[in-house]
């Protein structure tokens, strides 16, 4: 029998809320701690994707929309007990800016700024990044190659193993119904990997999708994932992404309080922050998938 390996994870993200300010400060301050405790009594390290500056919500960290020096200020204690507690920090974004709406210069402009930001921080450059709200560009893995990214988490090529994401160039026709059908109803050029791991984004195992629904059916919508999982793959990765505005609820901490218990009683469980998912990925001590699709030009 092939010996089980699991790696399991929480990333810690938020949305961008910006006429909702109060419910922010909860997730910096209130929920935030909430979650730190959880992770602690667990021996949990997790990543923690921050804006820089994030629209007003103040939901992961976050300051209202001034400089990064006024986002630390406002919040040292926050930001030194996720640091200190040696949780990774990874990039999101700097106002949770949608980058498919940004310019290749404007998205390189961003990426540069909120590295450097987080280095100075952090006192460690960041290995991942992941999109605000998942909306990706074609820019995107191009830019995070020539600043040295390591991962990415934004893309749902896959589910429940690593891969390295698309280079980028690969395109597709849009469908211009002002033309001729001939014109777009062509397929998409072929897939080439680049050399970022991609530790999937899944809307499926995200707190914020499901609305306020009792966290009993929440928790086996995520439970029969893993369980299918589980039973289908020998090696894979289970990453979960929460907000502190929403997991950092009573009732939300009891549900992650069993579901860390149910992942915990099956072998080969190994929890870690997503760039050390990353790294196992890259050092070849866990499997994971080649992306295929499109064909040759």
């Amino acid at each position: 029998m092939v010996k089980k390996r699991v790696l399991v994870g929480y990333g810690d993200g938020t949305p961008q809320n910006g006429t909702n300010v109060s419910r922010g400060i909860f997730g910096a301050t209130v929920g935030l701690e909430r979650l730190l405790k959880l992770f602690n009594k667990h021996d949990i390290k997790a990543t923690f994707l921050i804006e820089l500056a994030d629209g007003m919500t103040l939901a992961d960290m976050e300051s209202s929309p001034s400089t990064p020096a006024h986002t630390i200020e406002s919040f040292p204690e926050q930001l030194a007990k996720v640091k200190e507690a040696g949780h990774e920090i990874g990039l999101h974004g700097y106002t949770h800016e949608h980058i498919s709406g940004l310019s290749a210069t404007q998205q390189r402009d961003v990426l540069a700024k909120s590295i450097d930001v987080l280095t100075s921080f952090t006192g460690l450059k960041p290995k991942g990044y992941t999109a605000p709200a998942w909306d990706t560009s074609k820019e995107l893995i191009p830019l995070l190659t020539e600043f040295g990214i390591i991962y990415d988490h934004s893309f749902m090529h896959h589910d429940l193993q690593p891969y390295f994401a698309p280079d980028g160039r690969h395109s597709w026709v849009e469908t211009d119904v002002k033309k001729e059908a001939s014109s777009w109803m062509k397929p998409m050029t072929k897939i080439k990997p680049s050399g970022i791991v991609e530790i999937p984004a899944n809307w499926h195992v995200d707190d914020s999708q499901h609305g306020f629904i009792s966290t009993y059916e929440l928790e086996k919508l995520w439970l029969e994932q893993f369980d299918y999982a589980y039973e289908e793959y020998d090696t894979f990765i289970f990453p979960m992404s929460i907000h502190p505005q929403v997991s950092g609820k009573p009732h939300v901490i009891k549900m992650h309080e069993r579901i860390i218990e149910y992942i915990n009683k099956h072998e080969g469980v190994e929890w870690m922050p997503l760039g050390d998912m990353a790294t196992e990925f890259l050092e070849s001590r866990i499997a994971g998938v080649e992306i295929e699709g499109g064909v040759d030009n």
